[in-house]
């Protein structure tokens, strides 16, 4: 049996898909089965002192966020200084992949930038630990952090969870709702497609990789003659359907517990591979801001605000989702600790990259984010 699910409206826009993609929206909807009143209260008062200290210490942040638009961490920032309106948050959004070269490179040479970097590139945050570059910290909570989504020693943490998979426009396909990825290989399905370029994103192109592993060769091949619509940003399959220029995106970010009234549905078939990962986060070591971080980790990842996520899925133990859903570190179609086998292996991404390649054709196009350069936010 097939589960699906709406995506929030709001994802016809760059902004708020950015706000679903971190999965981190303030939403009142988004309560989870049971509260943790007593990590709250304790948390709370943990926060609050951080929060003095950071006034004390000049009162700025600037984080450096893994995503696909300038305004995508619109709705983070606006959630973060609606509690803290005396600080001045500035988050610089770009790919991954641009973010974990540039801090390297601004180590190497001027100095870091950001306080907090918090990328979809797992694989960098043993090495940046083991190099030095890393500030720990354990927050209030962090003992209800799941094992898979922290640093032992409090060197990195996720703060969230975000999880891709296909979704459909019912008010154009109506019952005809394909039930599966594999079943979008066929003819009926040919130029209704939209997705970002798997070889461009990893978190795309592991999921493509487990399509394959999963479908086969043959389907991918199939998939090559389907005139899909590729674009650069993982905001760009929401933008397309939720817009009506295409029925189907895919490896997109969605709800499991958005309306069911909302045309668009956000796809996790039983027994078929999704993805799903814990974005991390870290201090820089020598921020400027460190209180300052201390208070923007504490935040992410306290009870309070994971209950708020908005596809009910929790970095936390103790945060339980609703809607019958199982706690993400749970269900094994999501691939949570496959993905980070696969971000930790370069050697086997690069050959899926260019496998895609061969059967897709090169990535063109600008980066959605804009051109950054080397020091953003300096």
């Amino acid at each position: 049996m097939t589960r699906f699910v709406t995506r929030r409206q709001a994802l016809a826009t760059g902004a708020a898909f950015g706000l679903a993609a971190q999965g981190l929206a303030s939403s009142a909807n988004a309560q989870a089965t049971r509260s943790p009143a007593g990590a709250v209260a304790e948390e709370s008062a943990a926060i609050e002192a951080l929060y003095q200290q950071a006034q004390a210490e000049g009162g700025k942040l600037v984080v450096y966020a893994g995503g696909d638009t300038a305004t995508q961490q619109d709705g983070t920032k606006k959630a973060f200084l609606d509690k803290f309106p005396k600080l001045d948050l500035q988050i610089v959004v770009d790919y991954s992949k641009f973010h974990d070269v540039r801090f390297d490179n601004q180590r190497a040479t001027a100095g870091a930038v950001p306080d907090v970097i918090q990328l979809q590139t797992l694989q960098n945050y043993p090495r940046w630990k083991q190099d030095g570059a890393l500030s720990h910290f354990k927050p209030a909570g962090f003992a209800h952090i799941h094992p898979m989504f922290k640093d032992a020693d409090g060197a990195w943490m996720a703060i969230g969870v975000i999880a891709f998979s296909y979704m459909v426009d019912t008010s154009v396909v109506g019952d005809k709702i394909p039930a599966s990825v594999n079943a979008l290989s066929q003819p009926e399905w040919r130029g209704t497609i939209a997705s970002t370029y798997p070889h461009d994103d990893d978190a795309a192109l592991f999921l493509y990789k487990r399509y394959v592993e999963t479908y086969g060769w043959s389907w991918l091949a199939a998939m090559a003659r389907q005139d899909i619509q590729f674009a650069r940003g993982s905001h760009t399959p929401g933008l397309a359907v939720n817009q009506h220029q295409k029925a189907i995106g895919m490896a997109g970010s969605g709800s499991l517990l958005a309306p069911a009234t909302n045309p668009v549905k956000w796809m996790v078939p039983d027994e078929q591979p999704f993805l799903a990962w814990g974005q991390r986060a870290a201090i820089v070591k020598g921020a400027k801001n460190l209180a300052a971080a201390k208070l923007y980790m504490s935040w992410q990842v306290s009870a309070e605000r994971q209950l708020a996520a908005f596809n009910g899925w929790s970095i936390r133990t103790d945060v339980q989702p609703k809607g019958n859903l199982k706690p993400v570190y749970d269900n094994p179609n999501g691939n949570v600790a496959e993905f980070v086998r696969f971000m930790e292996d370069r050697a086997l991404t690069e050959r899926w990259r260019q496998t895609f390649a061969i059967y897709f054709g090169e990535v063109k196009g600008e980066p959605s984010p804009g051109w950054l350069g080397l020091r953003p936010g300096a």
